[in-house]
């Protein structure tokens, strides 16, 4: 039941092997006031260079998720993110984006999981290696890939110390969607929302769905925060339709 509480993780969910999102607010001191969080998977693939010279220009700050995998190939990328520490904070997305499900033959997505803890744990760890070499910095939050964990996998992470970081908002939908789709989800954040959108697909409508629905939001008076420098918790109250 604790476990459920801080992730906001179905008992049900908990109770079987099924795979779970975790979704999550921020805390914010004051209800009302308009924050939100933006956060930045990096799978593979590469690098939306659309995106994150619009988030510089604009100077809003984003929790970037990078894989090992995409590290060691966007060597452009990480050299522009390490030149704006004070907008990125990049943390803990796995070595080869595997997701945080275990036992043979578990998928998510179509994408192989881990066959034991032992592999997860390793998932885990050589991502996060490949971070602090990559940055100097040791990541604390780790987001697995497809963003779904079965309760084992929630269990063997939190246990080596990861924050499991999870999201209110689905932006993108992987990169897969069009902009006006994307502009759309954006206008329906909230107060302490955390937003998930991707920033390895440089050719889907990802960057021009964000600059516009982020410009938005500036205009309704949201300012935007890492995760890093707020709490977060279960978002209690979550609804379906607005992932």
């Amino acid at each position: 039941m604790l476990l459920a509480l801080a992730l906001c993780v179905p008992l049900e969910g908990l109770a079987s092997s099924r795979p779970v999102e975790v979704h999550q607010l921020l805390a914010l001191p004051q209800p009302e006031t308009p924050i939100a969080a933006l956060t930045l998977d990096a799978c593979g693939g590469g690098y939306d260079a659309k995106l994150i010279g619009f988030l510089i220009e604009e100077r809003i700050p984003a929790t970037v998720f990078a894989t090992r995998k995409w590290i060691e190939r966007n060597a452009e990328g990480m050299a522009m993110l390490r030149s704006h520490p004070e907008l990125f904070d990049i943390e803990d997305h796995g070595a080869n984006h595997v997701p945080a499900v275990i036992g043979p033959g578990r998928r998510v997505y179509g994408i192989t999981g881990n066959p034991d803890v032992a592999h997860l744990e390793s998932e885990v760890r050589d991502g996060a290696a490949a971070v602090e070499a990559a940055t100097g910095n040791a990541p604390r939050w780790y987001r697995g890939a497809t963003a779904e964990y079965d309760p084992r996998a929630l269990r063997a992470i939190m246990a080596m110390g990861y924050k499991v970081a999870g999201f209110s908002i689905n932006a993108d939908a992987g990169a897969t969607l069009r902009r006006d789709t994307i502009v759309a989800r954006l206008d329906a954040v909230r107060p302490g929302d955390i937003i998930i959108a991707h920033m390895n697909k440089p050719g889907s409508d990802t960057a021009e769905g964000m600059a516009s629905g982020l410009k938005s939001l500036q205009m309704r008076g949201f300012r935007f925060v890492t995760l890093r420098e707020m709490d977060v918790r279960p978002a209690l109250a979550f609804h379906p339709s607005r992932i």
